[in-house]
């Protein structure tokens, strides 16, 4: 009987859910197709969908009831798999229905949608379809929920991911070994659980931004396109960009409410965590994002104001206020790595006649947003560790003998949280140079590779056409730097210490 309960809790791999999701996704662009009377691409994805779910199906079927040896090691080598092997399988009808594309490039752009980066090989917007636009941004909408899940149901567990600050766990490989969360609960139980409390979140969410933009006068096509791109932090845009929308100022503020939700994890869960009963404006990564958001633009609005006074002298309070909203809003666009920019950001530079240093935008995405969002980046938690640590040595350099207040919790993330964020922003360093020095090995040159590596490694695709000096096209790299940028997105995705629990020897051990 005990082991017939036991087998009773072992559900549907993983992979296989993620695999019948995204097949069943496709209906979205071939509804979507077969009502604009493009019959064509509706039976591509229609036939796509069909083909997923059978094999799915086929899959699930085989594979009922299977009990992995090491639940810690199934997991992250099924995340792997999803971020490798689903872009492939998206990949198809975007081949198919693209006449003259390659699979290369068709597969490049599922996976910076998928992981959320959002860099796309089609510089030409008229040369996709509205139903293929809309399944780029489908896919990313997709892979910020799985995002979102995986946050909750894997690697908080093993205490990665950002989780790995506040436990003070210093090596991953034990992170794995003694989940006592992992090994009591099943892992398509703990995905059962938590995706009934976060899906009906993500997709009211993504409901209500889009209302609003309907409301602020955005075609209902362009507003559920965005409006998935926000909450997923993917950048998507079937226009090029917000800048480009009809909404104008009403669009982007509403849009910028909604970026709250890459900041903090707090603003949407509730349950999920230990420390979630605290009020938002005192989370750590809120509170450092309020700074950076308040500082950065300040800054680059001083430097607008001052060469705007040298040049003309010219300063009518309707173009400081427009200035002013286009870095706030472009600052805090970045900073989640979403990449959107406010119309209103060329026009600050148009005024004061001086270009927005790029390295801002690139600080911003390497910061990045919240552990448990859809964003990027080293993340605002591990910055903070870093910071509250850099601040008590400079007190101690006044007084040696001082004790540090704030709790328990709060020395333990100076000392032991510091000490890990220190390690993973060292790797996501080294990640960096790697990318680099792959890029350029294929010919890329090398503030190229720069910008090229952060982007993917931060997940902020946008960074290639804002942060180089001139815009950089991924249309006109080669296929080897596609493949090399394909890689450093997963690995940006899943960050470094999930990768690297993968070589760890204890870890193979069953």
């Amino acid at each position: 009987m005990a082991r017939q309960v036991s087998e009773r809790k072992v559900g549907t791999p993983f992979f296989v859910t993620i695999m019948a999701v995204g097949s069943a996704a496709m209906l979205v662009p071939a509804i979507h197709a077969w009502s604009r009377s493009d019959f064509a691409t509706g039976r591509i994805f229609l036939y796509g969908a069909i083909i997923g779910l059978v094999v799915s199906g086929l899959i699930a079927l085989a594979t009922q009831g299977r009990k992995p040896a090491n639940p810690a090691r199934s997991q992250l080598l099924t995340l792997v798999a999803a971020f490798t092997v689903m872009p492939a399988i998206f990949a198809m009808p975007l081949y198919e229905a693209v006449w003259n594309t390659s699979f290369l490039n068709a597969w490049f752009e599922m996976v910076s949608s998928f992981t959320t980066t959002g860099a796309t090989v089609y510089d030409n917007f008229g040369r996709l379809n509205s139903s293929l636009h809309l399944w780029r941004a489908t896919v990313g909408w997709l892979g910020g929920l799985l995002v979102w899940i995986m946050a909750v149901a894997i690697l908080a567990p093993m205490k990665i991911g950002g989780f790995e600050v506040r436990s003070a766990i210093l090596d991953p490989g034990d992170g794995l070994r003694h989940s006592q969360f992992g090994k009591k609960l099943d892992l398509s139980e703990r995905l059962s659980r938590y995706g009934r409390q976060l899906v009906p979140i993500y997709v009211g969410l993504t409901a209500m931004l889009w209302l609003g933009l309907l409301v602020a006068g955005e075609r209902p096509f362009v507003a559920i396109c965005h409006a998935m791109s926000v909450i997923a932090t993917s950048g998507i845009s079937p226009i090029g960009g917000v800048e480009y929308s009809r909404t104008g100022f009403s669009g982007e503020i509403l849009i910028f409410v909604f970026f709250v939700f890459g900041i903090s994890r707090l603003t949407f869960s509730s349950g999920l965590f230990a420390d979630d009963s605290r009020k938002l404006w005192r989370d750590p990564e809120f509170q450092m994002a309020a700074a950076l958001v308040l500082i950065v633009p300040t800054l680059l609005m001083l430097r607008h104001f001052v060469a705007a006074a040298e040049t003309s002298g010219d300063m009518p309070i309707e173009m400081v206020f427009h200035a002013a909203w286009g870095a706030l809003f472009t600052v805090l666009s970045f900073l989640t790595t979403t990449g959107f920019e406010s119309a209103d950001w060329m026009g600050a530079q148009d005024w004061s006649g001086l270009e927005t240093p790029g390295l801002i935008l690139v600080g911003l995405a390497l910061v990045g947003g919240g552990v448990a969002t859809t964003a990027g980046g080293v993340k605002l938690l591990r910055v903070y560790a870093l910071f509250k640590h850099g601040e008590r040595e400079l007190g101690r350099l006044v007084y040696p003998n001082s004790v540090g207040g704030s709790g328990g919790e709060a020395r333990r993330i100076r000392r032991q949280g510091a000490y890990i964020s220190w390690i993973f922003f060292m790797l996501f360093a080294l990640s960096v140079a790697g990318i680099m020095l792959l890029l350029t090995m294929t010919g890329v040159q090398f503030e190229t590779s720069m910008v090229l590596a952060v982007s993917a490694l931060s997940t902020t695709g946008p960074l290639a056409v804002v942060a180089a000096e001139t815009p950089i096209s991924y249309s006109g790299i080669p296929d080897t730097a596609k493949m090399i940028l394909a890689f450093a997105m997963v690995l940006g995705r899943l960050e470094t210490l999930a990768i690297l629990a993968l070589f760890n020897p204890d870890f193979w051990r069953s």
